[in-house]
């Protein structure tokens, strides 16, 4: 793609790596191509974070399709991963230690797959008190880190499927389909309450965004690679 095609829009379907922010793969994005067209700026953005511990597909808008990110953010979302029953943390997956541990000796698959229609179609949420969303000015998960607590107002969210995919005690292998603003992270904890068994998110892949899906995206390394040799 020449710098044009950049400026003028695209939309580049990028899996992003374990342990890196959203924001970090567009800087690294937006860097490569500067570097590669020896420009001084081009817009760059994502349409929809993942968490630093969730891997996945990340739709990365270039120049004028940068414009399109709210309908991308808006679209369904598919995601696969693992929940562990037994124990809580603060940030409800594992960027925290286990704060509190429970029994699972009365978890069965009968009793999983029961509870998970309690979290199917429009269901009340709470976002983590460990997210990016602003309040005062100030990111949720920095008021966390300070140890400062803060109401959270539940949302109404839209969960279409939460399929159990396979189960080891103590974790749980799920999908899930659900609308934008649906914290995994939140539904897991829930579940777990749900199971009176406590539960935390141990692993989260993003595999679908509305028609888009990973199978079709590059790797950070791939896109460069290919930025750098012209294709």
């Amino acid at each position: 793609m020449t710098e044009e095609d950049f400026k003028n829009g695209q939309v580049l379907l990028i899996d992003k790596p374990l342990n890196w922010t959203s924001f970090q793969v567009v800087n690294k994005l937006r860097w490569e191509i500067k570097q590669r067209f020896k420009i001084k700026n081009i817009k760059v953005g994502h349409a929809g974070t993942l968490d630093p511990l969730a891997t996945g597909l990340l739709i990365i808008c270039t120049g004028k399709q940068t414009k399109e990110i709210d309908t991308y953010q808006g679209q369904i979302k598919e995601y696969t991963g693992t929940i562990t029953l037994g124990g809580t943390t603060p940030s409800y997956d594992l960027e925290t230690e286990i704060n509190e541990t429970f029994s699972i000796d009365h978890i069965s698959e009968k009793l999983l797959k029961e509870t998970t229609k309690q979290f199917i179609g429009e269901i009340q949420q709470k976002p983590p008190i460990f997210s990016a969303i602003k309040k005062d000015g100030k990111r949720l998960y920095e008021l966390a880190r300070k140890g400062e607590t803060t109401e959270i107002k539940a949302r109404t969210v839209t969960v279409s499927e939460f399929d159990i995919t396979n189960i080891d005690l103590p974790k749980v292998d799920f999908k899930v389909v659900c609308s934008k603003g649906t914290y995994i992270r939140s539904l897991a904890f829930d579940f777990g309450n749900a199971l009176n068994s406590g539960a935390h998110l141990s692993a989260l892949r993003r595999t679908k965004i509305g028609d888009f899906s990973v199978d079709k995206s590059l790797s950070v390394d791939g896109f460069i690679d290919g930025l750098k040799s012209g294709n």
